[in-house]
C-alpha cells in the first residue's frame, strides 16, 4: 500500500468531523428507533435497544474506518485515519484497531474529553483513540 502523506489534524478540525459523524449517527439511530416504536406501537427501551444502538454505532465507525480510512466527517474535513508502522504510514487500517480505537474514543467520551484535548499536550498531537490503536489522523489538503 502506498504511504498517505499529510500533517496531523487538529483539534478544531477533528471535532467538526466528529459534530458531522454525530449527526449523522443521530439520524441512523432514529431510523432504527421509528420502525422500532411503529412496530411495538409503545415506547422502546431497556438493554436490547441500547445494544442495538451500541452496535450500529461501532459498525458505522469500524465500517468506514476500515473500508474506507474515513467516515463521512472526515471526508467533509479533509482528515484521513492511516495506521502507524513505525515511521511508515500504511492507508488502511485493520478491525482490531477499530476496536481499539473505538475503546479509545469512549474512553475519551467517559472523560468528558480529556482523551481529545490530549492532543494539545502530545508532541505528536495524538489523542487517546491515536495512541491506544497506533494509528494517526492526518489532514489532507486538496
Amino acid at each position: 500500500m502506498a504511504p498517505v502523506s499529510g500533517t496531523t489534524a487538529g483539534l478544531p478540525r477533528r471535532l467538526g468531523a466528529m459534530l458531522y459523524d454525530a449527526l449523522l449517527v443521530l439520524a441512523m439511530w432514529l431510523a432504527t428507533l421509528f420502525p422500532m416504536v411503529a412496530l411495538s406501537n409503545n415506547s422502546v427501551n431497556g438493554a436490547t435497544v441500547q445494544s442495538v444502538l451500541f452496535v450500529e454505532l461501532f459498525a458505522f465507525f469500524a465500517y468506514f474506518w476500515v473500508a474506507r480510512g474515513q467516515t463521512l466527517g472526515m471526508l467533509a474535513w479533509r482528515v484521513r485515519l492511516v495506521s502507524v508502522d513505525g515511521t511508515e504510514s500504511k492507508s488502511k487500517i485493520t478491525l482490531r484497531q477499530a476496536q481499539l480505537r473505538f475503546v479509545g474514543a469512549l474512553a475519551s467520551f467517559l472523560t468528558l474529553g480529556v482523551g481529545y484535548l490530549w492532543i494539545l499536550v502530545d508532541a505528536k498531537g495524538r489523542a487517546w483513540p491515536d495512541l491506544l490503536s497506533k494509528t494517526r489522523v492526518l489532514y489532507v489538503p486538496r
